[in-house]
């Protein structure tokens, strides 16, 4: 039988978590009973119909088993099951978010019913959480579930009756084949197809026996992620292959594990667009934020330093520390303080935990509010900022469920403020987050937050390759440019030195800095300087970042430079395409603090402004402010021009890092010469801190070879040989799926080098070699149907750029038919030849069916006929024949044209009107032009900026489309309502 997705992957699955070896039933038994652990029950044994989401049975049962008021009375969990249903059948109209946030509270026992003495309403527990043996855990595959199709998922668990899991399992021997695939076949088919099943949902997971990867609900393909097991500091090449998977699947999908996610790390936020999202953990914030309960629960230490590369989420790690501690009955209603040291982290701090919805979150505004929340014993969670410690009264609060959480660990806890904070609560907990831990004599992380127990001084660690691995954060691209405006260190001077070794500077002791270096100041800011570098920044951004729709940040030396950038810039792009965030101080001309003053809501919104992409403004330019705390996915290249080293250096340069659809790296471009010596720019005592900037000289030897490796699998094939004969040839050297995935393989690194080095000059050399490749790994793509996500990806903007501006070889497919264009009917209509004419009335037939229900082409075709019917009967000449269906040709090549001119358009209109002819039948109206434009009308009404993106939004529009197909021109055909639909969604 060999290997394949159900013996190979999916049959494991079930082996690993319950036993049962599906492969050889005789092997293993189903454990019986109930215990923390999973049971095997086939599809056929689960007793349910191919409609039910859930196992009612079980559900009942354990409603009876938790809860004494439904044992006393068992017909009350008839009532529960009811309420049940409708929060699955609600999904239609809420939405998958909302009806899983909705079914969590049931999940967690947050739900009252009025079951106790005198109708009082008491807690309604579904699962048990305190004894994990109390409930049933069952695992199923190929569980056929039907709601607007059928669907088949792969692997489906239950928690006493009710699914919370979801996996999907892909073929492991298939190089082409990956667990995008099976992520890609839960997001976007079965949540869409059979929402109902996935209203339960802690989460779901897919692999392809080499690497497993999990996402909540509707999370994008972009941001699932892997589980690793705690302290496996192992080499990534050991975690291949099935054995590492089933760890990984026994460690995630425990149930103790699984329920701890559910109960404590599952948050339902609100994103930038108003939509409700779900977020789970990925391992490393799980972990984090286990340690520190812990630690907090044993109470023999009283610290720990968590330090988890920038980027890699410590905000949401904060949350679910703070949400699981709070809940924590032992704990006895703890105060979790939050602690951050700069205004633009406390709005991210506390906006994280707004859009949560965590509640009992208190924002302080003052030193005075805060001390008196203290001395009040306030029992919430408290955002504050390190500096309302200034002159706190010792022993303001002695109690020792004190938790206090300091956000970017590394600045200011090593000072007075923090032996202030640490006199004020003597006998609080002290954890220390950052992303850049410093170990100096004078600024020591590890001696204010890490204990002398912890291996390394850390609680918890989460370095960059860790990130880089896991997907966390993107690999930094460090791109040095117009070495002659660098900084000459040698004839500057020595002023310069102060200025470098500063960090973290505010606006206003940068240009007091910059005023002491008056040489430096001068030669920085010299006209000819900024206007050179903009010039070239004009040119990188229009050549290397806009083409892929990401935006970019300025970094100048003081505020009137960043003045100096933003009117140089407003020569090359429009004046709404940038804004210069800065402070401005009493000290400031009235001019000035008017024109370029910018306070915090205006901030607000620039930066929301920044974040969408269809917003116009497209560069920030910022001296300090913006380089700590700022969290823009979209900012791709940071162009720096200032002075910045060690935490400060690296916390700015990892703005570019965050995760963004279509975004393979971050990039820094230098032109203040930072990283002449990108060693002593990040001056970590750590090793694997200065290997985050990859240098671009670096891709550059690297092209050479991935050319000659891609190359290399069409050994003997003539490159220069063009149209169907080289595409063959070409295909040929390929045949077999493993020939086309090593190639895809080989190509995909290739390309990637390709885009990070575009417009490089090295580029030259190659480029017809790689215009070919290009073509070449096109003709063989899979059909997106089938496409296998690891390989078979979309080509990046410089890639298809180049694609686009020269001829598809592809195209050559259409050579084997007849050609019907102006020449070709000109050469039959001087040289009438029988054999040819008929061909091209065999060629005009196809094109009229093609275009069945057109008027224009309805005519054409009646007048062949016509033509046809006269030669037939002898009344014209075979050369009239041949001339007269030469014009008849000319006319509908004509009018093919005009159509093409009108779809190419794309005009939601015009796609809607092809669409209604192309599929009009006898039982269709007519009137296609008053169904399109009743459509077209109706939808701009009810549209608005990403409503395919909401459940609300789809909802109106497929309610608009109905109304008038079904109910105004009684067309109940669901072909044509899908199809509709799906171009309403694509044009509008």
């Amino acid at each position: 039988m060999g290997f394949n997705e159900l013996n190979s992957v999916e049959n494991y699955i079930v082996h690993q978590l319950s036993g049962v070896n599906l492969n050889n039933p005789d092997a293993a038994e189903p454990k019986d009973g109930y215990g923390a652990h999973w049971q095997f029950k086939s599809a056929e044994q689960l007793n349910r119909s191919v409609n039910e989401v859930m196992l009612e049975a079980e559900v009942k049962e354990a409603l009876v088993r938790l809860n004494p008021e439904i044992s006393a009375n068992p017909n009350l969990a008839d009532e529960v099951i009811y309420k049940l249903r409708a929060v699955l059948l609600a999904v239609n109209q809420v939405g998958l978010v909302k009806a899983n946030e909705e079914f969590f509270k049931w999940l967690t026992g947050e739900k009252t019913m009025p079951f106790g003495e005198n109708n009082r309403h008491v807690p309604v527990r579904l699962i048990d959480f305190e004894k994990l043996t109390n409930n049933q855990y069952i695992i199923t595959n190929q569980f056929r579930i039907h709601h607007r199709e059928t669907k088949i998922p792969d692997i489906v668990m239950m928690i006493n009756g009710i699914p919370v899991v979801v996996g999907e399992a892909k073929t492991p021997i298939r190089p082409s084949v990956s667990w995008l695939d099976g992520a890609h076949e839960v997001h976007e088919i079965y949540e869409n197809s059979v929402p109902q099943l996935f209203v339960p949902n802690i989460l779901s997971f897919a692999t392809e026996g080499k690497e497993l990867y999990y996402g909540a609900i509707r999370c994008p393909l972009e941001f699932w992620a892997p589980w690793r097991l705690e302290n496996d500091e192992e080499a990534i090449a050991k975690r291949l292959g099935l054995g590492e998977v089933g760890k990984e699947l026994n460690d995630l999908l425990h149930p103790a594990r699984l329920l701890d996610i559910m109960r404590n790390f599952s948050l339902f936020s609100t994103d930038k667009k108003k939509r409700r999202i779900k977020i789970i953990p990925r391992f490393q914030q799980y972990e984090g934020a286990n340690k520190i309960v812990d630690r907090v629960k044993e109470g023999r230490l009283k610290k720990g330093l968590i330090w988890h590369f920038q980027g890699s989420g410590k905000s949401f790690l904060m949350v679910f520390a703070a949400q699981k501690l709070r809940r924590m009955p032992e704990l006895k209603s703890p105060t979790v303080i939050i602690l951050v040291d700069r205004t633009d982290l406390d709005t991210q701090i506390s906006g994280t935990f707004n859009a949560a919805d965590v509640a009992n979150v208190e924002t302080t505004d003052s030193i005075k509010e805060l001390q008196s929340m203290l001395e009040k014993d306030t029992r919430k969670i408290i955002v504050s900022m390190i500096h309302k410690f200034r002159d706190a009264k010792p022993n303001m609060n002695t109690r020792d469920n004190v938790i206090v959480l300091v956000d970017e660990a590394h600045r200011t806890q090593e000072g007075d403020l923090g032996r202030q904070m640490r006199a004020a609560l003597p006998n609080a907990f002290l954890f220390g987050l950052t992303g850049t831990p410093v170990n100096k004599a004078d600024k020591n992380t590890f001696w204010a937050f890490g204990s002398e127990e912890d291996e390394g001084g850390y609680l918890s660690r989460y370095t960059f390759h860790d990130s880089i691995r896991d997907d966390a954060t993107l690999p930094l691209h460090f791109e040095p440019r117009l070495v002659d405006v660098h900084v000459d260190k040698e004839t500057i001077d020595k002023a310069f030195k102060e200025f470098q070794d500063q960090v973290a500077l505010t606006d206003e002791e940068a240009d007091a800095l910059n005023q002491k270096s008056a040489k430096m100041a001068a030669f920085l800011k010299s006209p000819e300087r900024v206007s050179k570098i903009v010039e070239d920044i004009a040119t990188h951004f229009k050549e290397k970042v806009q083409p892929h729709g990401f935006k970019a940040m300025i970094v100048t030396p003081d505020r009137f430079a960043c003045v100096q950038y933003k009117e140089e810039l407003d020569k090359y792009f429009p004046e709404e395409a940038s804004k210069v965030v800065i402070s401005t101080s009493a000290n400031d001309k009235h001019a000035f603090k008017q024109k370029w003053a910018v306070d915090k809501g205006q901030q607000e919104k620039i930066v929301d402004q920044f974040n969408d992409a269809n917003d116009p403004l497209q560069f920030i330019i910022v001296t300090a402010k913006l380089l700590t705390g700022f969290d823009a996915p979209i900012l791709q290249t940071m162009y720096l021009d200032k002075s910045l080293k060690d935490h400060t250096l690296l916390q700015a340069i990892c703005r570019t890092n965050r995760l963004f659809s279509n975004k393979s790296f971050g990039r820094i471009v230098d032109y203040f010469g930072v990283f002449d010596d990108a060693a002593n720019a990040l001056q970590f005592d750590e090793e694997s801190v200065k290997a985050v900037i990859s240098n671009l000289s670096e891709l550059r030897a690297k092209l050479p070879e991935a050319m000659k490796a891609a190359l290399s699998h069409f050994e003997g094939v003539d490159r220069r040989i063009e149209g169907f004969e080289g595409l063959e040839a070409a295909q040929n050297a390929i045949k077999t799926d493993e020939q086309k995935d090593a190639f895809a393989k080989d190509y995909k690194y290739l390309s990637k080098l390709w885009e990070s080095l575009s417009p490089d000059n090295i580029l030259d050399v190659y480029n017809q070699d790689y215009k070919w490749l290009s073509n070449v790994y096109e003709s063989v793509k899979p059909a997106v149907n089938n496409l296998g996500k690891l390989l078979w990806f979309s080509l990046g903007a410089q890639t298809t750029k180049l694609i686009h501006e020269n001829i598809h070889v592809g195209d050559v497919h259409q050579l084997e038919e007849f050609v019907l264009d102006a020449d070709v009917i000109e050469e039959i209509f001087n040289n009438p030849d029988p054999k040819k004419a008929k061909k091209l009335e065999k060629v005009l037939i196809k094109r009229f069916k093609k275009h069945a229900g057109n008027p224009k082409f309805k005519s054409l075709s009646e007048r062949l006929e016509a033509l046809r019917d006269k030669a037939e009967q002898g009344l014209i000449t075979s050369i009239e024949f041949v001339k007269e269906l030469c014009k008849i040709a000319k006319e509908t090549v004509q009018a093919e044209k005009e159509m093409e001119a009108m779809v190419e358009e794309k005009t939601p209109q015009a796609a809607l009107t092809e669409l209604f002819l192309e599929l009009k039948t006898d039982q269709t109206p007519a009137v296609v032009e008053r169904i399109v434009t009743d459509i077209d009308s109706i939808v701009r009404m009810v549209r608005f900026p990403g409503w395919q993106q909401s459940n609300q939004g789809e909802r109106e529009v497929q309610s608009s489309l109905r109304k008038i197909l079904w109910a105004k021109y009684k067309i109940k055909d669901q072909l044509l309502f899908d199809r509709a639909y799906g171009y309403i969604k694509e044009y509008y």
